[in-house]
């Protein structure tokens, strides 16, 4: 970052992550220093007088009363354009992996300054307007192959119209003038290379109602708690119930052409992992590396808590990006509880009034206001090409408990909830999201579009899935108090249906190759074949059918094998439930045939 402005003031005192300065009169809020004779990263966040509060980003230690700051004129940006795909940030949009090669260490030296795109790497320019036409903010003036998955959309920033003067075609560097676009009395050169302030939104043309699944391929999530493309989902759950699991299963499978991964606060460990395992993933869709299409921003616990609050701002930002070309993106968030956290330590500092167990009292406005930049819109520019965010955030409580502000506030603005079950996740139910206590507010819009799809039958299917789950919730109750015995044999086979829809439908194992990723075709037959047993072993019962010959039947271990079924021998399950049906229809006294339509 090049400094423009002259020292404005001085540390006068130091706490943490938190630096005051004298003789800022001349600064403004949210505009970024640098702070002490190392320069390090800083952010203003509240002024008084001329006395300025400052969230330092990197490690203060060292600092002392006295030592200079520095403004730059700017707030927090990110840096936008080509290069983008791949890369590995931390909080603040510092490339780690540029800074391990250049440095030859695994720590990042205070103060570093390297930029976040690569400024001497040149890219194909191809153009896609020409001189003397008209454009618009959001136009497209040419495209990148930035990776073999992606095409980098070269956008016209918001705020810059007119005609066209000139455009190259060539290969340049992010910094290069690609074009000069005559508007307003004046001539704007436009570079692939744009900033944007971080905490504030990026504008589009509309926004659209969610009405288009997000496919993410988990059985659980798609039938019973389904999320819309440009929603929003909140993960709660205890240490070890799955969270990390769940969000890498969405990056690699969710139907998006751009996954970003924010690693705001989690442990060291659990971000290694993420590093270590996304670049040997394969794209299942195209057979290629999925950091091919994937940006990570790695602020693990260990580093400075300042910088945990900042990246969910730097990660919403790109993600905004990728929108404005017209993609799908998909944003993880792990976890916004440790990013809570910074929030309170901060405000602790600066000695606001705190709210419920400590946290400030803005905690609620915060986590709106980064989730409301979710959604489904058309983009800025003519063409009117359609982009979206979807925002699924993981919420660590302590000890899983639900009602801590946390996760009581994120409850609050977003639409999807996946209660995560520590209980669950000992039985290696996985993924261990409990179907009683989670839910989804895009069940009835979504339904609408499935039902279309699938002759309206989605959506009783679902309901009807549910209410035998609810009820198997129930007789558990009556079973533990008086036992078994107490059930007639209806209720029996409703404890077989729900143990088969818990087992054969819901469990799903992440590390197996056919049952990692289920369609919607594939889950609406799995559903509907169990659906069907229950309903015609529930008439052959009421007509004279044993339990026991019911249960035993060889139909059964097809049912359970159906998961492992791969999706290009579908149509084997069509056949299933005729074979249901005759197995059935054997079990019942001859002068009384069964017939389920």
């Amino acid at each position: 970052m090049t400094i423009l402005a002259n020292i404005v003031g001085v540390i006068s005192r130091i706490s943490g992550p938190l630096v005051v300065a004298s003789g800022m009169s001349g600064a403004s809020m949210y505009e970024v220093v640098r702070v002490g004779e190392l320069g390090l990263v800083g952010e203003i966040i509240e002024l008084k007088g001329d006395t300025a509060s400052i969230q330092v980003y990197e490690e203060t230690s060292g600092l002392k009363p006295g030592e200079p700051v520095v403004a730059t004129g700017a707030p927090l940006s990110a840096e936008l354009g080509p290069g983008l795909i791949e890369q590995i940030y931390d909080g603040i949009q510092r490339p780690l992996n540029i800074i391990e090669s250049e440095t030859q260490s695994p720590y990042i030296p205070r103060g570093i300054t390297l930029p976040a795109l690569d400024r001497e790497k040149k890219w194909d320019f191809e153009p896609r307007v020409k001189a003397g036409e008209d454009v618009e903010p959001g136009a497209i003036l040419g495209v990148i192959q930035e990776t073999i998955l992606v095409e980098h959309r070269v956008v016209l920033p918001p705020g810059v119209s007119g005609k066209v003067k000139d455009i190259k075609s060539g290969s340049f560097t992010v910094e290069d003038v690609i074009a000069v676009i005559e508007g307003d009395g004046c001539a704007h050169e436009v570079r692939m290379l744009q900033r944007w302030p971080v905490r504030q939104p990026r504008p589009v043309a509309r926004r659209l109602p969610p009405v288009v699944p997000l496919l993410t391929g988990q059985r659980v999530i798609d039938t019973f708690f389904p999320i819309a493309r440009g929603g929003t989902a909140c993960v709660p759950g205890p240490f070890g119930s799955g969270k990390t699991v769940i969000q890498h299963q969405l990056a690699k499978w969710a139907d998006a052409e751009i996954v970003v991964y924010i690693g705001c606060g989690e442990r060291g460990n659990e971000m290694t992992d993420v590093l270590l395992e996304f670049p040997d993933l394969e794209d299942p869709r195209t057979g290629e590396p999925l950091m091919k299409r994937t940006i990570l921003i790695a602020n693990t616990s260990n580093m400075p808590v300042a910088a945990r609050e900042a990246s969910v701002y730097t990660g919403i930002t790109l993600a905004e990006y990728y929108r404005d070309m017209g993609y799908s993106v998909a944003l993880m968030a792990d976890s916004t509880s440790r990013w809570a956290e910074a929030l309170r330590e901060i405000s602790g500092r600066l000695e606001e009034m705190p709210g419920e167990e400590g946290y400030p009292a803005y905690l609620g406005t915060r986590l709106a206001s980064f989730y409301e930049r979710a959604g489904r819109a058309i983009c800025l520019g003519k063409d009117q090409r359609e982009g979206s965010i979807t925002v699924i955030g993981a919420v660590s409580p302590p000890g899983g408990d639900l009602s801590e502000p946390v996760s009581q506030n994120t409850l609050r603005v977003t639409k999807a909830f996946w209660g995560l079950d520590a209980n669950l996740a000992y039985q290696r139910h996985f993924p261990a999201i409990n179907w009683l206590d989670s839910y989804s507010l895009y069940v009835d819009r979504l339904g609408e579009y499935w039902d279309e799809r699938y002759d309206g039958e989605w959506s009783a299917l679902r309901t009807e899935a549910m209410s035998i789950l609810e009820d198997e919730d129930r007789l558990r109750e009556i079973v533990r108090l008086v036992g078994i015995d107490a059930l007639s044999k209806e209720e029996r086979l409703l404890l077989e249906t729900a143990k088969s829809l818990r087992e054969d439908f819901l469990h799903q194992n992440a590390f197996h190759e056919i049952d990692t990723y289920a369609s919607m075709d594939k889950q609406f037959r799995m559903l509907r074949i169990i659906l069907t047993f229950h309903r015609v072993a529930m008439e052959a019962l009421k007509r004279g059918a044993q339990l026991k010959d019911v249960t035993e039947l060889e139909v059964r271990d097809k049912i359970t094998r159906m998961r492992y079924i791969d999706e290009k021998e579908l149509e084997t399950l069509d056949t299933l439930e005729e074979e249901i049906k005759s197995q059935v229809g054997q079990l019942v006294p001859a002068e009384d045939d069964i017939y389920v339509a």
